[in-house]
């Protein structure tokens, strides 16, 4: 519930109508009844596009649904400017000498026509929710309106429809809610009144009903008639996928934000297929309604992140997912990735397929997919690759990287506090992935020796995830101009006694180049929080061969995970390798 508002202000009521509509209420009794309706809406049904379904329940799959929207989609804007050309006519020759008519412009999607008039200036003989031959029509209407199929006719209530809808209150509503904009409780009293007052005046009104003239396609029809059902009910009939997305359509359209956030709520509880979510990112609805959608849109992200959460065993797939679809994917912190380098060759790769042309590809990676790239996770060799990518516009390259060298020389409490920032954010470049390399620090030496010092830093749980016989890998670095990596096991010692943490140092393999390398490896304890030297050593590397020690701290695994453990610090182990060339 809304609070401090005030009642009298027009606009803080109409906006708490429209987003609440008239809570748990129920006036499906009423729909269609002349006895509890002050107006008649006159639907004027058109023949559709060609090619084009009758209804959503035609389509026999979300497949066809989305291919029959999208051809009616194209279609529909190659012949907006003969409709709006028809409307203008039509206008002109049935409202010569009316104040009241309302027009609307013919959008994308938006009602096309919809004008108040007189019984007098209709000329029909309206049944009560029937279907009338266009043959009756007034002789004026005749050149315009040749294409109608038929027309409907359904007794509605005003207020019911304007508390639900922007649009039905801006052309259909009493002068009394207009004028007040009175909150939804003050309404569902005002229509209680009406009915009863409408009880007791039915025969002296069938002269003054007022009439609503709305035009639609064919396809249309049913959803139409399912959301004005919905308006008086709070309920759909309908329970299929096209058929929900065809009501949402239609809410939509109409601006019925109870609707769609009801069409959403079903459609989130369906099973989701990739066919499916894409389809529900690819919806047109306008800016004002799409939190209405919301939801539904974040379920969706939600399965294709999920399902593509390792990119290596679905490439082809991913690489064929259209923009949005890729975008849901990359936002993940999930994401199941060697590294936020392989993210970047990845996303360069999809833009380069989809966005052939330099320009078109610069404008996809700066405004969309290069904010899913969490460039200071990168590596620093990566990094200045990025400087000289052509993909990239040279400022927004320099830029980026300059962020992540920033970020990256930071503490890491200053680290942990600008990944909480962005915690709720939409781009997250600062909140590190689940990778399946972990990121590495690294600061180089070339005097007096060539020598590098490398920092892993592993949290609590994913140490206690490597038991029992588990492996973290860290991301590679170089060294003398050969590429190495850390590894951290959960194994057993010499004995095959107990499980311990076990640190290794590996080269990349590359050949049959050999180095000699003098190493240390060191960790943080307490209550110091010093590094502490734990081993070193020497060895001749050659490609693809690995040193280290099984039991780095000499204790059983236990030891190392308990509670009192001296080597977690605020949740993480911090390690530290140190290697130096030998000459």
């Amino acid at each position: 519930m809304r609070v401090n508002v005030d009642l009298f202000d027009p606009q803080s009521n109409m906006d708490s109508d429209f987003s609440s509509g008239l809570p748990d209420s129920d006036f499906g009794f009423a729909f269609n009844d002349s006895n509890f309706s002050d107006r008649v809406l006159r639907i004027e049904i058109m023949p559709d596009l060609p090619d084009s379904k009758s209804d959503g329940d035609a389509c026999s799959s979300i497949a066809d649904w989305a291919r029959n929207r999208k051809r009616r989609r194209e279609e529909i804007k190659k012949d907006t400017v003969d409709v709006l050309v028809q409307r203008e006519q039509i206008l002109q020759c049935n409202m010569p000498d009316t104040e009241d008519g309302v027009a609307y412009e013919n959008q994308d999607d938006e009602p096309e026509a919809m004008v108040e008039e007189s019984p007098a200036d209709v000329g029909l003989n309206l049944k009560q929710c029937g279907e009338e031959a266009t043959g009756n029509i007034d002789p004026a209407w005749s050149m315009d309106l040749s294409t109608v199929l038929r027309v409907k006719t359904v007794h509605i209530s005003s207020p019911i429809l304007a508390a639900k809808s922007p649009f039905f209150y801006k052309v259909n509503v009493p002068s009394l809610v207009y004028a007040f904009c009175i909150p939804w409780f003050l309404l569902l009293w005002l229509v209680i009144l009406c009915i009863f007052l409408q009880l007791f005046s039915n025969g002296m009104r069938e002269s003054e009903q007022r009439y609503v003239t709305l035009r639609i396609h064919a396809s249309e029809e049913a959803a139409l008639m399912e959301l004005l059902n919905f308006m008086y009910s709070s309920t759909l009939s309908t329970t299929t996928p096209t058929a929900l997305l065809d009501v949402l359509m239609a809410a939509d359209k109409f601006e019925v934000a109870s609707c769609m956030r009801y069409c959403s709520r079903l459609l989130r509880n369906l099973p989701m297929t990739c066919e499916s979510a894409l389809l529900y990112l690819d919806l047109p609805s306008s800016v004002l309604m799409a939190d209405a959608v919301q939801p539904l849109t974040d379920t969706a992200k939600q399965f294709l992140a999920a399902r593509y959460k390792d990119i290596s065993k679905f490439q082809e797939e991913v690489l064929n997912l259209p923009l949005a679809g890729i975008e849901a994917v990359l936002a993940s912190d999930d994401l199941q990735i060697a590294s936020e380098d392989a993210v970047y060759d990845f996303a360069l790769k999809w833009a380069r397929t989809h966005y052939p042309k330099l320009e078109e590809r610069r404008e996809i990676l700066g405004s969309r997919l290069g904010r899913l790239i969490r460039f200071p996770y990168m590596t620093c060799r990566k990094l200045k690759k990025v400087l000289t990518c052509n993909d990239f516009d040279p400022e927004l390259a320099s830029k980026v990287v300059l962020e992540s060298l920033f970020f990256k020389a930071e503490t890491p409490y200053r680290q942990r506090a600008l990944a909480a920032e962005e915690a709720n954010s939409t781009y997250r470049r600062f909140v590190e992935r689940a990778y399946k390399y972990r990121p590495v620090k690294v600061v180089e030496f070339e005097l007096p020796r060539q020598q590098c010092v490398v920092y892993l830093d592993l949290k609590r749980e994913e140490c206690a995830h490597l038991f029992p016989a588990g492996r973290i890998y860290s991301q590679a670095f170089h060294l003398g101009g050969q590429g190495f990596f850390l590894s951290a096991h959960c194994n057993m010692d010499q004995q095959s006694s107990f499980h311990c943490f076990g640190l290794f140092l590996g080269m990349q393999e590359k050949g049959s180049v050999s180095f000699a390398v003098d190493y240390e490896f060191a960790a943080r304890i307490k209550p110091t929080e010093e590094y502490v030297s734990k081993y070193k050593g020497n060895y001749t590397f050659t490609g693809g061969k690995a040193v280290g020690y099984r039991n780095l701290f000499g204790i059983p695994w236990t030891a190392f995970m308990a509670d009192d453990s001296i080597y977690f610090i605020n949740g993480n182990l911090h390690l530290r390798a140190e290697l130096t060339i030998r000459q």
